[in-house]
């Protein structure tokens, strides 16, 4: 079953997201005695939790001539680092047309182990191109989620840090007989950095 706003609050006041926004945050003070700012929403809905992107880290794949990227042996260099810029608009990252990046969420997460989370797309960057690969958090996970995106327009596209990004789903169920933590899954407690492919 698909977990309501009562539950998230409930269970992040014990620590399964960190930091914890109780409500949805559409506008915040730019600075101090500035007028209010409009961001792309983060924090706790109806069904769902919507994590910001950190400002820590985003990088883009790079072709690198007679190279071909492999999930078994991954190569770091195909991934470069992007700057973050400021404006009046708030600090992005910019995503290259045709492109696909990583980034990590702002939030750790501390999944119960009778639960599994379904990591999606919001719909103010997908109206702009911009795909959220579906991540799954399983039972037990903790840590920073890496998340990747795919620019499929023909135009570059800012990517907000320290707002909204992707939304989870949290459904629950019977409690599993080893979870993601017990078989110490190899992408268990990532920091708030991007984290590249492992074997």
């Amino acid at each position: 079953m698909i977990k309501n706003d009562v539950w998230i609050q409930e269970m992040a006041q014990q620590g399964m997201i960190t930091p914890f926004e109780s409500e949805l945050v559409r506008q915040i003070e730019a600075q101090e005695s500035q007028p209010l700012h409009r961001v792309i929403s983060y924090g706790l809905s109806s069904y769902g939790y919507d994590l910001r992107l950190s400002p820590n880290e985003f990088r883009v794949f790079r072709h690198i001539p007679g190279t071909i990227v492999d999930p078994k042996n991954f190569n770091p260099d195909n991934l470069e680092p992007v700057a973050l810029h400021t404006d009046p608009q708030g600090s992005y990252f910019i995503l290259p047309a045709h492109s696909y990046g990583l980034g990590v969420a702002m939030e750790r997460l501390a999944i119960p182990e009778n639960v599994s989370v379904i990591c999606i797309g919001k719909s103010t960057y997908a109206r702009c191109g911009i795909i959220a690969n579906l991540t799954p958090a399983e039972a037990g996970w903790q840590g920073h989620l890496t998340l990747e995106f795919s620019n499929s327009s023909s135009a570059d596209c800012r990517i907000y840090a320290r707002e909204g990004i992707v939304q989870l789903l949290f459904f629950e169920g019977e409690r599993c007989s080893v979870s993601y933590q017990a078989r110490q899954g190899k992408y268990q407690n990532q920091d708030e950095v991007v984290t590249l492919a492992r074997l």
